[in-house]
């Protein structure tokens, strides 16, 4: 189940990452949900993901807290 919710998480901030604000708000929904393991892999994946999109940078703070 809990692996399902991460790659439900990977799918909703793929679709939202067009709009670096709502992006922001489902990284923060991501970090309520998610595992720590699962958390460290979401910030690889959005690592990867802002080197395509520079815009989301500013959500990269959420993830070091």
């Amino acid at each position: 189940m809990a692996r399902a919710m991460f790659e439900y998480t990977k799918t909703v901030l793929d679709k939202v990452s067009f709009d670096p604000t709502l992006f922001c708000r489902e990284v923060k929904k991501a970090l309520q949900r998610l595992l720590p393991h699962e958390i460290e892999e979401l910030r690889i994946w959005i690592m990867a993901l802002t080197n395509k999109n520079p815009e989301l940078n500013q959500c990269l703070i959420l993830l070091n807290t």
